[in-house]
């Protein structure tokens, strides 16, 4: 008897999204100077993580990717965001990030 109500109490999780299980990347984010231009609740030179996290979506990983590699400039306003990937942001470190910034839920 115990065996089929353990199963059915875990089961439902294997239903919930990677935004339950998102690793903070914060200490990562501050090592990599995103935090210079970023905050999780409130736009600075660049918007806050948590408006990101509204507006995109994990369909849009590869392209926030790209983003923060390569820089960009016109999605949050005039402020263009720099190549990150010439301060040090390896592909690795911007799938980390992206992954933790599309988790956030405010």
């Amino acid at each position: 008897m115990l065996r089929p109500i353990a199963i059915s109490l875990t089961f439902p999780l294997l239903f919930y999204t990677t935004r339950a299980f998102a690793v903070d990347e914060t200490p990562l984010a501050i090592s990599r100077g995103c935090l210079a231009c970023h905050d999780v609740h409130e736009t600075l030179a660049g918007p806050a993580y948590l408006s990101v996290a509204k507006r995109y979506g994990p369909k849009d990983k590869e392209k926030l990717v790209k983003k923060v590699l390569n820089g960009g400039a016109g999605s949050w306003g005039a402020a263009p965001m720099p190549a990150n990937k010439d301060n040090g942001v390896t592909d690795a470190d911007a799938q980390r990030l992206v992954d933790w910034i599309l988790s956030l839920d405010g």
